[in-house]
C-alpha cells in the first residue's frame, strides 16, 4: 500500500492527494478527475490518474525553517 501522489504546478514538489492504494489497483482503475488541496502552496490543484503515481514510502513534506 503507498500513498497516491500527484506533483504541485506551482513549486514543482510531490504532494499527497489524500488517497492510499497499491500500485497494481491504482493502474487498474479507470481513468479519472480529482482535486486536491495542496499544503505547500495553500491552493486547490487539478489532476487526471494518469498524471499520479503511487509511492510506496511514507510521504512526508520538507519544512522550510523562517529566518
Amino acid at each position: 500500500m503507498g500513498a497516491v501522489m500527484v506533483r504541485c504546478p506551482q513549486t514543482g514538489r510531490d504532494i499527497p492527494t489524500g488517497l492510499v492504494t497499491d500500485r497494481k489497483s491504482f493502474e487498474s482503475m479507470p481513468v479519472f478527475f480529482a482535486r486536491v488541496h495542496c499544503p505547500i502552496c495553500r491552493t486547490e490543484h487539478e489532476w487526471f490518474a494518469k498524471e499520479a503515481w503511487v509511492c510506496e514510502a511514507e510521504p512526508r513534506l520538507e519544512s522550510k525553517a523562517l529566518l
